[in-house]
């Protein structure tokens, strides 16, 4: 996700590495180049996971003709769409846009290209899907090519949804995160919450390096009660060098969490947060 205000260069977050210059491009081609090293991965961590919460999201008689919108935080060039709704992998996408062949052409010639490769993976399950982040031109390529059905740029941590955010999300029924956890706050999710109209779960991977209890009570206050993966960590990254590794053991350890065996091996690792109604409320 691209950050307001940020300089549009890669630099650091108290520490953590942070890729402005590729969070924002016409296309998704240089994200995929620039996080192709680092063995970017959530995603496909979160794919299958995704895919059944929001099964199970569908499944609830809510009261309502149309299916629940999966609205995704962060969602930059609609990644986790893609790989919620098309038969498609990350790792194909990886090689998709790092393949030299499609280097040479324009955005526009990619797009059409893009539209036909989604098209005919479209998963016939597949349910709406928007997509909120404040870079303007990723979500805008993620609408083009028909990743996302609709897409918001408003910066809830500065400001309340805008009008056509807000008639969007009266028909949410699911909000996903993966790896927003480090720019988001409590703001963001009271903002969306306070606009849903439907009953809505949450399921979120947040790196270890950051605290969720904020978000948690914030949800908590909306009648979500919030459950944790307890059995594993997902894997999110490598550390872009020591620096990084530096913050991420330093982070993990003042939250209380211990780094052996996980971000001690080189790599972020994200949790697994699922939020649902309290028994006796609607969902």
């Amino acid at each position: 996700m691209a950050l307001s205000g940020s300089g549009g260069t890669e630099g650091t977050a108290g520490g953590k590495a942070r890729f402005d210059d590729i969070y924002d491009q016409p296309d998704p081609r240089a994200y995929f180049r620039r996080l192709a090293p680092l063995e970017y991965e959530i995603p496909h961590h979160a794919q299958p996971i995704f895919r059944q919460v929001a099964a199970e999201r569908a499944a609830l008689d809510d009261g309502h003709p149309h299916p629940p919108a999966v609205l995704d935080v962060c969602c930059s060039y609609g990644i986790n769409a893609a790989l919620l709704n098309h038969d498609v992998t990350l790792a194909e996408m990886y090689e998709r846009y790092t393949s030299p062949d499609l280097q040479s052409l324009s955005t526009a010639e990619l797009a059409a290209r893009d539209k036909v490769f989604y098209a005919e993976r479209r998963r016939p399950d597949a349910v709406p899907a928007f997509g909120l982040d404040v870079a303007a031109a990723a979500v805008h390529y993620a609408v083009e090519v028909g990743l996302l059905d609709a897409a918001f740029t408003d910066d809830l941590e500065q400001g309340s949804p805008s009008p056509a955010l807000s008639r969007a999300l009266a028909e949410v029924g699911l909000i996903t995160l993966t790896g927003g956890g480090s720019y988001i706050t409590a703001r963001t999710f009271t903002a969306l919450l306070d606009g849903t109209r439907r009953p809505v779960w949450v399921s979120a991977f947040v790196l270890r390096t950051v605290s969720y209890q904020p978000i948690v009570r914030a949800l908590a206050a909306h009648g979500l009660r919030t459950t944790l993966d307890v059995s594993r960590t997902y894997p999110q990254r490598l550390f872009n060098d020591e620096r990084e590794r530096r913050f991420a053991l330093e982070a993990v350890r003042a939250l209380g969490r211990d780094p052996a065996g996980i971000e001690e091996d080189g790599r972020f690792h994200s949790l697994r947060y699922e939020s649902r109604p309290d028994a006796g409320d609607a969902g």
